[in-house]
């Protein structure tokens, strides 16, 4: 039984031109969307993260109030939850699985309120490291839709030496010629502590969060 829903959005144009077929969106809502539409937040996964891992951000009293707002956790592509290496039919699975971009993930984040919910335009999109990259992306690509977004300790884009950082991850897994045996735990203890001291990239653990000062970022009188 698992407490989020899946978007099926169909064959996924990706920005490589390749088509995914049958791309599959995971994702989890807080609070009531209101009459007019109009308490949206979007809240898009880090690296690494599930939105299990973001839930601490979001309780009454805080700047991510259900109370207050419809909040929609994101799990971007790759995380376990949405298409993934290790959920994904051949001849795309494990170490064949296409590259999605930013760009891809926020375009099928996009038809995912409006086509769900009716949703067209967005109070604020939040997001922590690779979240807040899709934040950016949010903002650039949606600029009449989204009223804020709130990039907390990411970047636009990736920079060279993140990458290399970021490439740690696959090539200290465990492989087989390359190719992922099967389908990824949900957090080891290693990766949470690996995840714990990135720089950038990171799940929004509480501990990473507060030395990038997420827990003040969103005031509220800056939310409405």
């Amino acid at each position: 039984m698992t407490d989020y829903q899946i978007f099926e959005a169909g064959d996924v144009v990706l920005q490589s031109g390749l088509t995914y077929r049958g791309a599959r969106l995971a994702y989890k809502t807080y609070g009531t969307l209101d009459a007019a539409k109009s308490n949206v937040i979007v809240y898009p996964t880090s690296f690494g993260a599930q939105h299990y891992d973001l839930e601490w951000q979001i309780a009454p009293e805080k700047p991510l109030d259900p109370g207050k707002y419809f909040i929609v956790i994101m799990n971007k592509f790759g995380n376990g939850l949405s298409s993934s290496p290790s959920n994904t039919p051949p001849p795309f699975d494990r170490a064949r699985y296409p590259q999605f971009t930013m760009t891809d993930m926020v375009r099928v984040q996009q038809r995912l309120l409006a086509e769900v919910f009716g949703i067209e335009r967005v109070r604020l999109v939040y997001g922590f490291s690779m979240g807040a990259q899709q934040a950016f992306h949010w903002g650039a690509l949606f600029p009449d839709r989204v009223d804020k977004i709130a990039p907390i300790c990411g970047s636009a884009k990736t920079s060279p030496h993140n990458f290399v950082f970021l490439e740690g991850v696959p090539r200290s897994s465990p492989t087989r010629r390359g190719r992922m045996a099967g389908s990824p735990p949900r957090r080891s203890a290693a990766s949470r502590r690996w995840a714990g001291s990135m720089p950038a990239g990171a799940s929004p653990r509480p501990s990473t969060a507060r030395k990038c000062g997420a827990r003040s970022a969103i005031p509220r009188s800056r939310i409405s």
